[in-house]
């Protein structure tokens, strides 16, 4: 490929915020699916994930109608999506991820991708990531001003009370939210500038162990961790919300994952008790059940899971999370406490009166 801008390509990020920000901003929805940058030279089209890897193979509908559509040479940011009955399908699209080429040609024929557009980092022999993000999206709109699906350009506006309108509106058909953009933004690759506001508050967590349930022989919780500054993976809580069913399944879903003699663990040594002093470890005495067993199988760290919390205490999560997804488009590297809301401190006297 000759292109400005060659893949790899991380893209620029979203910090969570509660609710839609006044201001100068292009206002967005907020797509449920594989966020993914768009590579073509001609006929060759490469696409990109948010982890930085190659899924052209994932989804060879795609190829065709982004090779017939998009520039003769461009990277567009968007997001790859399944709908189904009028509504936005991730499980569907989870499916695509597979190791049979067989099967990915079979789901290509039965649930074909779409891909929205929302961002335009090159075009021709010019890079415009340098470029405000206003500009930008006049650049993209130009581009895809003939688009037809599967290919589509994402609604945008400027006026915040649209936006606000969106956040409750388009929720019945899958979105997760809106997606709030400055207009004086340029691109810059793996750095969380713009703003989310979701409908319930989410994390993506590396699952690192699990613990037993009372009764024995099924999954009692998940044990989720968090990367610090440090890069050390941080206990944050756990997911514990499943049916019974679904606790015998995980045992056997996650037994590939179990560590073996003779393995490191990130937290190796939740049985010392000045270990806890330094990271947050899962195996501390309870606060509140001193005889309560707080061992935990360990896991490799290598599956992220997606998890709805309400707050967080400190550094980690107030109440047990709920398990929403699992997310095998995202790094376990990724997975950093700066994509957490960060509320806005208030004082413990005005609530008191």
């Amino acid at each position: 490929m000759d292109l400005p801008l060659l893949p790899p390509v991380a893209p620029m990020l979203a910090k969570s915020v509660k609710d839609v920000p006044d201001g100068e901003y292009l206002y967005e929805p907020k797509w449920d699916g594989f966020r993914a940058i768009i590579f073509k030279d001609g006929d060759d089209v490469e696409i990109g994930s948010r982890n930085e890897r190659p899924m052209t193979r994932y989804f060879p509908e795609l190829v065709e109608s982004l090779r017939a559509q998009l520039p003769e040479r461009c990277v567009v940011d968007g997001e790859i999506v399944i709908i189904a009955d009028g509504r936005l399908d991730f499980e569907s699209l989870l499916q695509r991820i597979h190791p049979a080429d067989s099967r990915v040609q079979l789901l290509a024929r039965e649930t074909p991708a779409s891909f929205v557009a929302f961002d335009l980092l090159a075009l021709g022999s010019e890079d415009l990531t340098g470029l405000a993000m206003a500009e930008r999206r006049s650049r993209l709109t130009d581009a895809f001003g003939t688009a037809r699906g599967p290919i589509h350009l994402t609604r945008a506006t400027r006026d915040t009370a649209t936006a606000r309108d969106w956040l409750d509106l388009f929720e019945g058909a899958g979105l997760d939210g809106v997606v709030s953009k400055p207009l004086s933004l340029t691109y810059q690759p793996g750095k969380r500038l713009m703003l989310k506001t979701k409908h319930e508050r989410t994390a993506d967590c590396v699952l690192a162990g699990f613990r037993w349930h009372k009764s024995g022989g099924v999954v009692g919780s998940l044990l989720l961790g968090l990367y610090n500054e440090e890069r050390r993976l941080q206990h944050v809580g756990v997911a514990s919300s499943f049916s019974m069913k679904r606790r015998g399944e995980l045992v056997v879903e996650l037994d590939p994952l179990r560590i073996a003699d003779g393995e490191d663990h990130p937290w190796a040594d939740w049985g010392d008790a000045a270990a806890h002093e330094k990271d947050r470890l899962p195996g501390a005495q309870s606060r509140w059940n001193a005889g309560k067993d707080l061992s935990f199988v360990p896991l490799r760290p290598e599956r992220v899971v997606e998890v709805a919390y309400d707050h967080m205490e400190g550094t980690r999560f107030r109440h047990s999370a709920q398990f929403r997804r699992w997310r095998p488009d995202r790094e376990p590297e990724s997975c950093t406490y700066d994509q957490l809301e960060e509320p806005m401190k208030f004082d413990l006297a005005d609530v008191l009166g």
